[in-house]
């Protein structure tokens, strides 16, 4: 017998509990936020199966213990002074933000200048990092959604939207390591 039962059933009317014991809908635009950085955390998981660089591996797996604390934060709706993850979890920090920023300019470097917007696509790999960078926009939009309501850190969001930016530059790395040719998106212009 289980030490313990994973399910609840306090869930079944669509409502969810937050740290403060308030209920919420599962609808709640704090549910969206912190759910919707789950699923992002999920897709890095899935770009992680792939053989990489044992760097980016590691990378990876960093950025994946930092949204487990990003949604930590979203998930607790107490005040600041009230706070139950303080003293429990490291809040995400500038320097967390400024170490995406590092890897993105090294990425950069090593890349030819882009003057287009690229067509995702041409490997499995880069598709699935393309679609975690529109799944981070949309936390991103959840998140400062839930900004205009409610107290959240502004460094959450400067990293999530480093994070976006870091997604896309991967993706054009893996185009590069996996010698597959970047699709620019040209628009036809009216004559």
């Amino acid at each position: 017998m289980p030490k313990y039962k994973l399910y609840t059933k306090t869930g079944d009317d669509g409502t969810t509990g937050l740290f403060s014991g308030k209920r919420v809908s599962k609808h709640h635009v704090r549910i969206k936020a912190y759910g919707t950085v789950d699923e992002l955390n999920a897709w890095i998981g899935l770009i992680r199966n792939d053989e990489l660089a044992a760097e980016t591996n590691s990378f990876l797996i960093k950025i994946q213990n930092e949204l487990m604390v990003i949604a930590s934060q979203l998930a607790d709706d107490t005040s600041e002074k009230t706070r139950k993850l303080s003293g429990k979890i490291v809040p995400i920090a500038l320097e967390n933000v400024i170490e995406i920023e590092s890897e993105i300019d090294k990425i950069n470097n090593e890349l030819p200048e882009l003057k287009n917007f690229i067509i995702p696509g041409g490997h499995v790999l880069i598709s699935y990092t393309h679609l975690a960078r529109c799944t981070c926009r949309r936390a991103e939009r959840f998140i400062t959604e839930l900004k205009g309501e409610e107290e959240v850190s502004s460094v959450i969001i400067a990293y999530i939207n480093r994070l976006s930016d870091y997604l896309f530059i991967l993706a054009r790395k893996l185009s590069k390591d996996f010698d597959v040719e970047e699709i620019k998106w040209v628009a036809k212009k009216n004559e």
